[in-house]
C-alpha cells in the first residue's frame, strides 16, 4: 500500500506530518513524500523543510493521497491549474482513499474532485468550498465515499486515525493513538470559532488566516 503525501512549497508542516505518522504504522504500508521535482521543500515558515523522496512523475499509482494545507498566497497559485491538480486528477482515478488537510481540501476542489460531495477545510476557508460545487461541513473530518477531509492543521491527526481505522480496524487505530499519546488537553478552550473569544475569531475573519 502506497501513501503519497504531496509536498509544495510554503505547506504547513503539521498537515503533512499528523497524517504521517498516523497512516506510516498501517501494516504494508510505504510512505512517500512526492513534489513537483524531488528535494527539499520549505514550510509556510521558511524554517522547516521535507523531502520530497520522488517527483510527480515517478508516483502514478497511489493507494492513499494526501494533500496538506498552506496559508492562501501559497495555496492560490495552484487553483488556476498546473501540475499539481493535474496529478491529483490522474492519481485520483488509481487511488483507494483521497484526502486532504485543512486548505488541501480547496486544491482537490480545484481539481474537480469535490464536486457533489460534502467536504470541510480550515474554518476561515470553509465557504470557499462552494466555489468547487463541494458542500462546506463543518466537522473535524468529513468523509464521502473515498474522499476524507480534513478541518484546519491539527484535524489531520484525526483524519489520520479514522482512516487507519478503516483501513487496519478500531484496535489499530487505537494502538496507533495509544503510542502517540494523543489525548488533547488543551489549556484554552479556543480550538474552534464556537468557543473562542469572539473579538478573536472577527478579528481573523477580518484579516484571513495567517501563520500561527
Amino acid at each position: 500500500m502506497q501513501i503519497a503525501i504531496l509536498l509544495y512549497d510554503r505547506f504547513t508542516a503539521l498537515d503533512a506530518v499528523g497524517p504521517y505518522d498516523t497512516l506510516a504504522p498501517l501494516p504494508g504500508a510505504e510512505t512517500v513524500f512526492v513534489a513537483e521535482q524531488a528535494g527539499p521543500v520549505r514550510n509556510d515558515r521558511g524554517s522547516l523543510t521535507l523531502v520530497a523522496e520522488r517527483s510527480l512523475a515517478e508516483v502514478t499509482r497511489p493507494d492513499i493521497v494526501v494533500v496538506p494545507g498552506a496559508p492562501p498566497e501559497a495555496v492560490e497559485p495552484h487553483l488556476a491549474g498546473g501540475p499539481l491538480l493535474d496529478w491529483l486528477r490522474a492519481v485520483d482515478t488509481m487511488t483507494t482513499w483521497t484526502t486532504s488537510v485543512c486548505t488541501g481540501s480547496l486544491l482537490l476542489g480545484a481539481a474537480g474532485l469535490l464536486k457533489g460531495r460534502r467536504a470541510t477545510s480550515h474554518w476561515l476557508a470553509l465557504e470557499e468550498l462552494r466555489a468547487f460545487g463541494a458542500t462546506p461541513t463543518a466537522q473535524r473530518v468529513v468523509m464521502d465515499r473515498k474522499y476524507v477531509t480534513a478541518a484546519g492543521v491539527s484535524a489531520g491527526i484525526d483524519m489520520g486515525l479514522t482512516l487507519a481505522g478503516e483501513i487496519a480496524g478500531d484496535r489499530h487505530a487505537e494502538a496507533v493513538q495509544l503510542l502517540l499519546e494523543y489525548d488533547p488537553q488543551p489549556p484554552y478552550d479556543a480550538g474552534s470559532p464556537r468557543t473562542a473569544p469572539a473579538e478573536l475569531v472577527e478579528h481573523f475573519r477580518a484579516k484571513g488566516i495567517p501563520q500561527v
